[in-house]
């Protein structure tokens, strides 16, 4: 894999492997590391290989120092915007990055722009299998309450600004 490449890597709070899939660095900007996947990327979970492949180009946000990531798709995905609620992304290398799924997404609708926070019951369960410290708990609370109300208003960079992200994705 080179540098032009990176290795998404999710991990569960217990450290199981998760969702991993390649994506490729298209750059940075105020609002973190921007990585994008072209139509045909696979998409990895746990140990078993490719579990789907992506049918429209996609970008993924990584921010600095904050308890999500933003996922950007464009048609024919029905979601626009798919954030999940992560411990805040960790570079282990230049071709890797990683962070623990908390459960919570938060996703905006293309076709209404409607916005709704999933999986409050894995978040509830997990919580307690796996034994979410106190502030681990709160902060995944408050980063989907944060991107509830800036997919809704229009936040950058939920607006507009990741369509040129996008765009660089052939």
């Amino acid at each position: 894999m080179t540098v032009a490449e990176v290795l998404v890597s999710v991990r569960k709070y217990d450290g199981r492997l998760h969702w991993h899939h390649p994506m490729a660095r298209l750059g940075g900007d105020e609002h973190g590391v921007w990585l994008g996947a072209q139509v045909g990327t696979g998409y990895s979970k746990g140990e078993v290989g490719p579990v789907y492949t992506t049918v429209e180009p996609r970008v993924m946000l990584f921010p600095r120092d904050a308890w999500w990531t933003a996922l950007f798709q464009a048609a024919p995905a029905g979601l626009e915007v798919y954030c999940d609620v992560t411990t805040p992304s960790e570079w282990p290398n230049p071709a890797e990055v990683t962070m623990v799924d908390l459960d919570l997404d938060v996703c905006r609708i293309r076709a209404t722009g409607s916005v709704f926070v999933d999986d409050e019951d894995e978040f509830a369960r997990h919580r307690v299998q796996y034994g979410y410290p106190l502030e681990v708990a709160a902060q995944a609370t408050a980063a989907a309450a944060w991107l509830a109300d800036a997919l809704h208003d229009g936040t950058e960079p939920f607006s507009s600004q990741y369509r040129s992200w996008l765009d660089l994705v052939d």
